[in-house]
């Protein structure tokens, strides 16, 4: 079961529902994997608080010209669809934070002056929380990509029972490339215009990819209606409602997790962990959950 909890924006409780879900799976028989993919700004390791095993740098190749080669001919850059290798004068300018790494400028240059060299971009770190194999990713400062470094953290995760992925808020690339496969995608939201707002991008982008989509809506007595009955009318499954609890707001700002600090919540997540795994391993719920233009 490879599970993302997701949101169309920041501060909907995301990581309290990933870390919770990840604490309360481990306590049965399951193997779990908690892998915190927001590697811009990870935060799940202030709940879960691994014992760090692993470091490893993440590096991924750009391009390298050879002056004293290069024929100033401009197919580099007639290949490029990212402006990141650039012939100006006698000199070729390359911009690394630009490169997509295709390998395109190397392939089509006919003095073969381009070569590539590997670019750290990040690292890796996995450890044990309890019952938790802990695994993220964190961006180094300045790096604007973070796809190279999400898709690395995941080809790095062991297979286990329960994969449960933290992913970064929104819907943009980042987003795209850590639900890509997963077995559900759990939307977290929170009943106010804002919320329903970027809870509707968040399905839209799920349906594009057609996976299979839950809701939880977190802070529930604290907004209006209309997040569940846009629910409702658009055949989403509201897999757990959240109050809003003071306890749990000052647990999260102690860094503890909400079971933990209401032993009453444990059993909220054990049912959303049941309805997740309902869905996600029933193909009709599946096709309803995914979007209104399948039977």
């Amino acid at each position: 079961m490879k599970i993302a909890i997701a949101s169309g924006k920041g501060g909907t409780g995301k990581t309290t529902v990933a870390t919770n879900l990840a604490y309360v799976a481990a306590l049965g028989e399951r193997t779990v994997a908690y892998v915190d993919c927001d590697v811009e700004e990870p935060n799940g390791h202030l709940f879960l608080r691994p014992e760090w095993l692993v470091r490893t740098p993440v590096k991924r190749p750009v391009p390298r010209v050879e002056e004293a080669k290069c024929t100033r001919c401009g197919r580099c850059h007639e290949i490029c669809q990212f402006s990141a290798i650039v012939p100006l004068g006698v000199t070729v300018l390359v911009y690394p934070e630009l490169c997509h790494s295709c390998g395109g400028c190397a392939l089509v240059c006919p003095a073969g002056a381009i070569t590539e060299e590997m670019r750290e971009i990040g690292f890796l770190e996995m450890g044990w929380s309890g019952g938790v194999q802990f695994n993220h990713g964190v961006l180094n400062v300045g790096e604007p990509m973070s796809p190279p470094l999400i898709r690395q953290l995941q080809s790095a995760v062991p297979r286990t029972d329960w994969t449960i992925i933290d992913a970064p808020p929104g819907t943009s690339c980042p987003v795209i490339e850590t639900v890509r496969g997963c077995d559900l995608v759990l939307l977290v939201t929170e009943p106010t215009p804002f919320g329903l707002n970027d809870l509707r991008l968040a399905v839209e982008m799920a349906r594009k990819l057609r996976l299979p989509t839950g809701v939880v809506i977190n802070r529930c007595d604290s907004g209006d209606e209309q997040t569940l009955a846009y629910c409702r009318a658009n055949r989403l499954d509201v897999l757990a409602e959240l109050p809003d609890d003071r306890r749990i707001a000052e647990a999260y700002s102690r860094g503890a997790l909400a079971c933990v600090a209401a032993p009453e919540y444990r059993a909220t997540f054990e049912t959303l962990l049941a309805r997740i795994e309902n869905i996600a391993r029933e193909p009709a719920g599946a096709c309803v959950s995914a979007g209104g233009d399948h039977p």
